[in-house]
């Protein structure tokens, strides 16, 4: 898998205070400051509760609808599966050849000023009206 792949499907470990976990009912704040490994070394992956998300100067929209978590990437919704292993974030499905996992190492930082959070795609992601 190529680092920018991985970067944009690390993207998906996001969620908001106040969602629900589909496995638990549990609310579950995914933000923060994630890592995960990739051949060319660790990716980091900053997830706001402002439905945002960041990996180096890319920032992308999400959703949960719930046990998938969306990102809209090209105008478009992509659909990733997500699981809590203990302390990591396991991501599967979609367009992943296996599964990856990722580690919370910090806080969010705050989006840069005058960075909008890009638009929602016009068709909602399944199951999201």
């Amino acid at each position: 898998m190529t680092t920018a792949k991985l970067a944009m499907l690390t993207l998906a470990l996001i969620s908001a205070p106040g969602m629900m976990h589909a496995q638990s009912g549990k609310a579950v704040d995914l933000s923060g400051t994630w890592e995960a490994p990739s051949p060319d070394g660790p990716v980091t992956v900053i997830v706001r509760p402002d439905s945002s998300a960041s990996f180096g100067d890319e920032i992308v929209r999400w959703r949960i609808v719930s046990d998938t978590v969306y990102l809209a990437i090209g105008g478009e919704w992509l659909g990733y599966n997500y699981a809590f292993k203990g302390s990591t974030l396991v991501l599967s499905g979609g367009d992943l050849e296996e599964p990856i996992e990722l580690k919370r190492i910090g806080p969010p930082s705050p989006r840069p000023d005058g960075v909008p959070v890009p638009p929602v795609p016009t068709d909602p992601p399944a199951g999201k009206d």
